[in-house]
């Protein structure tokens, strides 16, 4: 199957790495020209222009956006209708908030084009072990694609699935990664309450590795930490300073709509919020309130 794809960032470079394997025609496309002649050098079509892209995909077409959220995605689809014809389809694969998926798929089903969701997990990990997929969108749409996403999944019906409607897979892997920022900080402030019992001199990295094997808490997750711990065990030259990528805030705005209580998820965010903020002023109006209350010492600059 022929599938052309916008944005060679990492992951999406490997994602065409892995289409090409599995015997696909992959025509790639990004501003690096560096990128796409890496791309062409190792069996793929990387070209320079979405023109080229459009120009070198049989109709019915399917082009995979790999581009950040937001104004990004609107202006890849807004240069590319011009190009493309009716019941081609576009597949958003980045983490788009659902709700503008939504409003894309509104757009551009009455023109005749078909838009495709899809929250795909795996990270730099995926030409290896595969990408975890949720799709969202028509079955009319998301059906013919399935040797894409077969050839993309772990295993051809695993790791992957057609979760529901348009902006469906998107939402999925919103939750995804709101659960994703809670087992991250869980296992963080797990690692700190030991580092900090320095009476037991515990070794990280050798209970890393024990609780890898026949653990409750084993995790992939789990794994990544461990290597990682291998290699750096005090986490020297690092600053604590943790970005959100907006999953995690969206989750978190979805459950107070809902009224579903999630404060592990919540907190998580709150934590990664309060890693960036340098003597942070909340922490020092409580302090002084301490003092002003009950006449506790205040730690001065």
């Amino acid at each position: 199957m022929e599938i052309g794809l916008i944005g060679l960032g990492k992951m999406g470079f490997n994602m065409a790495e892995r289409l090409r394997l599995g015997g696909h025609k992959v025509v790639g496309f990004d501003f690096n020209k560096e990128a796409t002649a890496r791309l062409t050098s190792l069996g793929s079509v990387g070209v320079d222009t979405l023109e080229d892209l459009v120009k070198n995909l049989s109709a019915p077409r399917a082009v995979w956006i790999m581009v950040p959220e937001g104004d990004p995605v609107d202006q890849t689809i807004a240069r590319l209708l011009p190009l493309m014809q009716q019941g081609d389809t576009i597949i958003d694969g980045g983490n788009s908030n659902y709700k503008d998926t939504q409003r894309r798929h509104a757009a551009l089903k009455p023109q005749g084009f078909h838009f495709v969701d899809c929250g795909t997990s795996g990270g730099i990990w995926g030409l290896k072990e595969g990408y975890s997929m949720m799709v969202g969108g028509d079955p009319e749409a998301v059906n013919p694609l399935f040797p894409i996403f077969e050839t993309l999944a772990p295993g051809k019906a695993e790791g992957w699935g057609h979760v529901g409607p348009s902006g469906a897979g998107h939402f999925v892997k919103m939750v995804h990664n709101g659960i994703e920022y809670a087992m991250m900080q869980g296992y963080a402030e797990g690692f700190s309450i030991m580092k900090a019992k320095t009476p037991l001199n515990l070794d990280l990295v050798q209970i890393s590795k024990i609780w890898q094997k026949g653990s409750v808490v084993r995790s992939w997750l789990l794994d990544l930490t461990a290597d990682a711990l291998e290699k750096n065990p005090t986490l020297d030259g690092l600053t604590a300073f943790v970005p959100d990528s907006g999953e995690g805030r969206w989750t978190v705005f979805e459950a107070i709509d809902l009224n579903v209580s999630a404060p592990v998820i919540t907190e998580s965010l709150i934590r990664r919020l309060r890693s960036r903020e340098d003597n942070n002023f909340t922490d020092r109006m409580i302090s002084i309130q301490r003092n002003a209350f009950g006449g506790h010492a205040v730690k001065k600059a």
